[in-house]
């Protein structure tokens, strides 16, 4: 068996995001958490590698990244694809360019384009300056990301900051005219020097054109948006029993770590709608107190009573706060792996159906709970889908899973998520 597009994504809810995307153009796609041990298990069209790379040290996450490039390639992989997140996420020292030169010197390529643009989340990217909604990135709430803030808009600047190799942009002037146009700009920058390239896009039909426009390159990088101009460069084509997934069972529960704009306002509508919700004390944890046991009292007995939401997430100040007193990556480690062990106490208790809200938090989670691989399923918003999993702590039943980035979905997301696998 071997595959069309090997893809390595720097987060957990990212890729699933990514496999998304794929399953919805056509793509049969197997999630794998981490990189698998052993050939490839299933015969499918694409493999979504989760990396937790995005704030792991540079030079960890190049060399992770490496390792899943050459499993990948065991694997035949035709094309790689390095997926990041839609609002570029990153320090002034990487991981993104890093790791796209590291991919480019491996596979031996002088050339690629990056864009986050993903129009159906509201990231367009014009000019090179990335726009969330009607606002510049470092407008938006990114601002106060509290492991990634982002301050700058212009990706050209913001990637060339990362890499030694010249960066470029192909803008809308080019992108509106389609295929062939964009093929002749990426030859006009090859000749100039430009070994990465901007893209700009403001629609779908802009990510079609650049889809097909990079059929050629040996390395895309990109963050989802992209994806749904891929698999018609394999002759695939949109099918509906590629999202199908076993029938849902057990206790409907939700765990948010993230402190996105996004999530707190979903967050806010689920306990306004009079769901049953459990704040998490950041201060509680970092004191040391056992906060996972104590919840669980709390949490075990309410959920025959419907959906239960468990939080840590808070406005930024309040972040900033507690950041300062107990340092940003002490205190994000410690909320983490006490929400992922509450995680595997509700699921070993009958939790069937889970969200997890965060990119960080859905890794601790993931590991927590022992899951390698994930089916993708039905989507509840851009970007974000049912997925169905097998545990190490479930007795084999599976669990349903939705691992949702923390800038991702609609106000009632936590509302209306479950009655998509009802």
């Amino acid at each position: 068996m071997s595959i069309k597009l090997g893809c390595i994504a720097d987060d957990f809810t990212g890729a699933t995001d990514l496999a998304n995307n794929l399953v919805q153009a056509g793509m049969r796609v197997l999630q794998a958490i981490g990189i698998p041990s052993g050939p490839l298990p299933v015969d499918v069209d694409a493999v979504v590698i989760a990396l937790k790379s995005r704030t792991e040290a540079t030079d960890v996450a190049v060399s992770e990244t490496l390792e899943g490039l050459r499993w990948l390639q065991e694997q035949g992989a035709q094309q790689i694809y390095f997926k990041y997140c839609s609002t570029f996420d990153s320090t002034a020292q990487g991981n993104i360019g890093p790791v796209t030169e590291a991919l480019m010197d491996a596979l031996g390529t002088d050339f690629t384009i990056a864009t986050p643009a993903f129009p159906d989340n509201n990231r367009t990217v014009f000019k090179g300056y990335l726009f969330v909604g009607d606002v510049l990135l470092h407008e938006s709430g990114m601002r106060n990301h509290p492991l990634t803030p982002m301050t700058d808009s212009n990706l050209v600047r913001v990637m060339q900051s990362q890499c030694h190799r010249k960066v470029g942009l192909i803008d809308y002037s080019d992108v509106s005219r389609g295929v062939e146009a964009i093929r002749r700009r990426m030859q006009a920058l090859r000749a100039e020097g430009v070994s990465i390239a901007i893209v700009d896009a403001v629609s779908n039909d802009d990510l079609l054109s650049i889809g097909e426009a990079v059929k050629d390159l040996s390395l895309v990088t990109a963050g989802s948006g992209v994806a749904i101009g891929l698999p018609q460069n394999f002759n695939l084509s949109a099918n509906n029993q590629a999202a199908a997934l076993p029938a849902a069972q057990g206790y409907q529960a939700i765990v948010s770590g993230s402190c996105s704009v996004a999530t707190n306002n979903q967050v806010a509508a689920f306990i306004r709608a009079g769901y049953q919700a459990f704040a998490l004390d950041p201060v509680q944890i970092a004191s040391g107190k056992d906060v996972a046991n104590t919840m669980l009292e709390r949490i075990l007995p309410a959920l025959a009573q419907g959906p239960v939401l468990v939080y840590s997430s808070s406005d930024p100040q309040t972040v900033s706060q507690v950041q300062s007193q107990f340092g940003a990556a002490h205190i994000g480690a410690q909320v983490e792996a006490t929400i992922a062990d509450i995680a595997v106490g509700m699921v070993h208790a009958g939790v069937g159906q889970l969200i997890v809200a965060g990119g960080e938090t859905s890794g601790a989670c993931v590991k927590a709970l022992g899951i390698t691989q994930m089916q993708i399923g039905p989507q509840i918003d851009p970007g974000v889908p049912w997925c169905y999993a097998l545990t190490g702590v479930d007795g084999g039943k599976g669990v349903h899973i939705t691992l949702k980035s923390g800038n991702f979905g609609s106000e009632d997301f936590f509302i209306k998520a479950f009655s998509r696998i009802a």
